[in-house]
C-alpha cells in the first residue's frame, strides 16, 4: 500500500479528493502507523484509482526495474535512498514474476 501511496501522490496535485495521501506518505515515511480509519480510507481510494485504471499501463523511461521486494518497507525505503522518490524517479516492480515466471 506504501508504494501505491507514493505513485497515486501524483494524482493529489491534481485531484483534491487525494490531498490525503500526502499526509499519509509523510506519516508513514516516517515509521509511523496509520490508523484503522486511515486504513479504510486508503483502501477505498485505492479500489477507486484500480477500477477505473487499463490492465497494461504505459511505463515513462528512464525506469528503474525492481525485482520482488517481498513486502520488505525498509528495503523499499533504501531503494528509493538510493534511486530517488517518485514520481522524480520511475520504477518499475516485477513482484513475483521474477520469482515464479510466467505460469
Amino acid at each position: 500500500l506504501f508504494l501505491f501511496l507514493l505513485l497515486t501522490n501524483m494524482e493529489s496535485k491534481f485531484y483534491p479528493q487525494y490531498k490525503t495521501v500526502d499526509g499519509w506518505i509523510a506519516k508513514l515515511l516516517k515509521c509511523q502507523h496509520l490508523s484503522e480509519s486511515e486504513v479504510k480510507d486508503l483502501v477505498a481510494k485505492a479500489r477507486e484509482i484500480l477500477e477505473r485504471e487499463d490492465n497494461v499501463q504505459p511505463v515513462r523511461c528512464p525506469v528503474t526495474i525492481c525485482g520482488d521486494i517481498h513486502g520488505q518497507f525498509y528495503d523499499l525505503l533504501e531503494l528509493f535512498h538510493i534511486g530517488g522518490m517518485p514520481p522524480d524517479t520511475n520504477y518499475l516492480f516485477m513482484g513475483d514474476y521474477v520469482d515464479r515466471g510466467n505460469f
